[in-house]
């Protein structure tokens, strides 16, 4: 069950996919070169192998408790959140002038892909709390700034995202929570919320909820909600701890997976309100929440890599151990490690397609939203925004249903083993489920995706990423001589063309069939991330053949080149279908009659 981080591969991605040194020459980001890259996840790999990693399995074991309405995490679990923040990891994507570093999304990403892959329900804390910072940083006053964001960073205070309520899940119109204006301009809060990860622990001194709620008089519907923070502890003179607050843990989840953290639900208001103060504008509280919602978005989906590549790590330990069969071929006549009979050797080579293919895309997202962020010239700015807000819903649905595949085969490859706890690659397959349902469905991300990132720009966004596509499909022809490079050019044109017909689709039905076009709008996103992802391997396909003629690490590129080509045989072969689930596939729903299921 031992992790090792994976670095090199992840510095391929940063250098030669997403344009590292590109950014490392906009304003800001200066000193985010390679040298600091590499610095910087070398340093997060100890952290991650040696202190988040071991805790992983007691986590699964030793789950947080609620007695006596205190929550305690797994042992080892405060030791490591105090290595964490003391390391200034929590703070690494954060403004200097708030206490952070300041180092592009781009590293961020690498580092948070390594801590999720250690330990999937420890990283969940620090996720929430960069949530709440950006979440602050954009809507909240200067006041809330300086009160509230350095103890979020340097880790006495952690942050969570209170939406879902017992009535209103995904449907936030319902949201009941109601905010009573006092006197002196705060307000007190009432009501219930449920799922709310990290909602109570022992981590920190603190805990600042960021509450979506509706004003006493509000109109109904999203656009009456208003944001709120809303600590455990009222705040002390100078950061320090005041009165404890009317919100209290009144019960943790039993989950499927991610046992040891801590899913509570939340009473607001028993004991006569819980204290709050209003972050931005009334009634623009879900606008303000969309803030964290999307960085929890992306981040969620590199938890599913992060999963991913975990899984994948056992089960080639496992594959290499385990002596089982001889080979088909009569090669010899002793029993063999598995990892040498070929249906093994596709699904661990496609396991290992899916989420390099993955991790391509969501590090090439990251640098799109610094580009957005630190471009000196508005226009790409603006182009990288939208890029980036394109691949965001893609890349967290299509990762996560990615991780679920992948811990599935994980399993798989243990055989029976697999099905055994103490073989430890069930937590993965439990863990996995998760990602694809919170922060938003995969169903919600399509929706997010046909919505507002193809119809409102009348395709504009995706069409754009076609032509980027197009031009890596000149490239791969012009290697006449690379019969892999021809063998990847094929299934990427079909995957681009299936991607323009599925957006002309999309366009021309969305006003007259939506119920048609939204029947879809899961394989759509799918093929989205079949695309994105077969486009980066094919692009690290080039970069590594080119660095083999150069003589560059020939087992690290030959394996790179290798693996792209298995993403095109056996992951990017499937984008017709998809095309057809997207195009015929609603027929057949909408003929089903709602009493015959």
């Amino acid at each position: 069950m031992h992790y090792q981080a994976p670095i090199k591969d992840q510095l391929f991605v940063m250098r030669h996919l997403a344009g590292l040194d590109a950014l490392a020459a906009l304003p800001g980001f200066e000193d985010a070169g390679s040298e600091t890259a590499q610095a910087v996840l070398e340093e997060c790999a100890r952290y991650a192998q040696d202190v988040a990693a071991p805790l992983n399995r007691d986590g699964d074991r030793q789950p947080a408790r609620l007695v006596d309405g205190r929550v305690t995490t797994t042992p080892g679990w405060s030791a490591a959140f105090r290595q964490y923040v003391d390391g200034g990891w929590q703070g690494l994507p954060h403004p200097p002038a708030v206490g952070g570093q300041g180092l592009p999304k781009l590293l961020h990403a690498a580092c948070i892909e390594m801590v999720n892959s250690a330990n999937l329900s420890f990283a969940l804390c620090p996720l929430l709390t960069d949530g709440a910072i950006e979440a602050l940083l954009t809507a909240g006053s200067p006041q809330q700034q300086a009160t509230c964001i350095p103890p979020l960073i340097d880790g006495r205070w952690t942050g969570t995202m209170n939406l879902t309520e017992p009535q209103a899940g995904s449907d936030l119109a319902a949201v009941r929570t109601r905010a009573e204006p006092q006197a002196d301009g705060s307000y007190r809060l009432f009501g219930t919320k449920i799922f709310i990860t990290y909602g109570d622990h022992d981590l920190a001194d603190n805990i600042l909820h960021l509450v979506l709620a509706r004003i006493a008089g509000a109109p109904e519907g999203v656009k009456g909600l208003s944001l709120f923070l809303c600590p455990k502890w009222r705040f002390g003179p100078d950061g320090a701890r005041g009165e404890r607050n009317d919100v209290q843990c009144v019960s943790l989840e039993h989950k499927l997976g991610i046992q040891a953290s801590p899913t509570a639900v939340l009473q607001y208001g028993d004991q006569g309100g819980a204290w709050a103060e209003r972050i931005g504008e009334p009634g623009r509280g879900l606008e303000y929440m969309f803030i964290m919602m999307n960085a929890a978005r992306y981040a969620v989906g590199v938890q599913g890599i992060a999963l991913a590549e975990r899984a994948y790590q056992q089960a080639v330990r496992y594959a290499r151990d385990r002596v089982q069969g001889r080979p088909v071929d009569g090669s010899v006549r002793h029993g063999v490690p598995i990892i040498r009979h070929p249906d093994v050797q596709r699904l661990l080579l496609t396991m290992r397609a899916q989420t390099e293919s993955h991790r391509a895309m969501a590090f090439v997202a990251a640098a799109a939203h610094d580009q957005a962020v630190a471009h000196p010239e508005a226009a790409v700015r603006a182009g990288a925004q939208a890029r980036y807000e394109l691949l965001v819903p893609i890349l967290k649905g299509s990762a996560t249903e990615m991780s679920q595949w992948v811990a599935s085969q994980a399993v798989q490859v243990h055989g029976g083993m697999g099905f055994i706890e103490e073989t430890g690659v069930a937590q993965h397959y439990r863990d996995a489920k998760i990602l694809s349902i919170y922060e938003g469905t995969t169903a919600i991300q399509a929706n997010d995706l046909i919505g507002r990132k193809m119809v409102r720009d009348g395709g504009a966004a995706a069409l754009s990423l076609a032509d980027d596509v197009r031009l890596t499909e000149q490239a791969l022809a012009g290697r006449t001589d690379s019969a892999d490079a021809q063998a990847v050019l094929r299934p990427l044109r079909t995957a681009r063309e299936a991607w323009q017909q599925a957006v002309a689709h999309v366009l021309a039905q969305a006003a007259g069939a939506p119920a048609a076009v939204h029947a879809g709008s899961v394989p759509c996103l799918l093929l989205g991330g079949l695309l994105v992802g077969g486009w980066q391997m094919a692009r690290a396909l080039l970069v590594a053949e080119d660095r083999l003629a150069a003589g560059e690490d020939p087992i690290f590129m030959r394996a790179k080149i290798a693996t792209a080509r298995c993403h095109a045989d056996q992951v990017l072969s499937q984008a017709p279908a998809l095309l057809t689930a997207i195009v015929d596939g609603p027929a057949a729903i909408a003929a089903m009659p709602e009493d015959a299921y």
